[in-house]
């Protein structure tokens, strides 16, 4: 048997699963355990490589997730350390929210869990930006916070790839963007209220556009309803201080901020890093906060990755 950590992407064939198998390929201190093409519908296979990993990376729909974790309850395994990629458990008791950056002690509570759940797209962004100033009381729970968002096309799966890059479809999609969840329930909300530390239901709008990878999320402030009344450099400082130190997420300077005219929602495809954004004209009373992340990367494989590397470093 293997001494190397054996790591098995349940749903490898999914747009998450392929990013996460991208990113192992060729690496030679671990075992990457595969379901073989002609055993993809074989439930027992599966079982057996979900109880033989040492770490299941779930890349599924929430039922089959919640599915795949009841099949390791059910066999009486007490090893396999799962990270969910699915909305399925970013809020569930017992499960260790994968944003290792989240707060002080985030990361050793992911390196000792057992179930991590991987943070959502837009709620990376959104809790990076707001957990900070909740924390610090500088932003009241009760603060109506407004966010905005637009993604790439990649973050919908395969049925939104397939509708944006097939003209030939009958349901292609021809615009350039569009707004969706207009009921303002969005399945993010939850845990951006559970780990930015909100009590008041913020109003979300989300926005695909036609490029692949890539993601914007902006929450502008009044700053005269913020808990003192801070300056703009003050927020900035605060969200500095909380990253400091961090590889991953990156508190853009101010010198770079206040010559910024526009943003790319593209600026970081391809790679597994955030960048944070305090933007405004000081004096003026409000601020525009905003991360700048790809939405396959640091909001879903790469944050994955990231949290498998934290785990097998215990």
């Amino acid at each position: 048997m293997s001494s190397k950590p054996r790591i098995f992407i349940d749903g490898e064939h999914g747009t998450t699963g392929l990013q996460i198998r991208q990113r192992l390929d060729g690496r030679s201190d671990i075992e990457v355990l595969s379901i073989p093409e002609a055993e993809r519908r074989n439930a027992d296979f599966r079982k057996q490589m979900l109880n033989d990993a040492d770490i299941a990376i779930l890349c599924l729909p929430d039922d089959a997730s919640r599915e795949a974790v009841a099949m390791l309850a059910e066999a009486g395994n007490e090893t396999t350390r799962i990270i969910d990629t699915s909305t399925a458990h970013r809020t569930a008791d017992g499960w260790t929210f994968g944003f290792a950056e989240l707060t002080r002690g985030q990361r050793d509570a992911i390196a000792k869990a057992r179930h991590v759940s991987n943070p959502g797209c837009y709620s990376t962004g959104a809790i990076a930006l707001l957990r900070p100033l909740v924390e610090s009381q500088v932003m009241p729970p009760q603060y109506p916070v407004t966010i905005n968002a637009v993604s790439g096309y990649t973050g919908g799966g395969k049925q939104l790839i397939a509708q944006m890059e097939d003209a030939s479809r009958e349901d292609h999609i021809a615009s350039a963007s569009y707004l969706y969840a207009l009921g303002l329930a969005h399945k993010h909300v939850a845990e951006i209220i559970t780990r930015s530390g909100l009590k008041r239901r913020p109003i979300f709008t989300p926005n695909v556009a036609r490029y692949a990878q890539g993601m914007l999320v902006n929450v502008p402030l009044h700053l005269d309803l913020l808990n003192g009344s801070p300056e703009l450099e003050t927020v900035h400082e605060i969200l500095t201080s909380h990253y400091s130190g961090q590889s991953v997420v990156e508190v853009v300077s101010r010198d770079e901020c206040a010559k910024a005219s526009r943003l790319d929602p593209e600026e970081l495809r391809g790679t597994d890093r955030m960048r944070l954004y305090v933007l405004g004209t000081p004096g003026q009373g409000q601020v525009n906060l905003v991360a700048s992340l790809d939405n396959l990367g640091k909001g879903a494989s790469g944050a994955a990755v990231q949290n498998m590397e934290i785990m097998l470093a215990r």
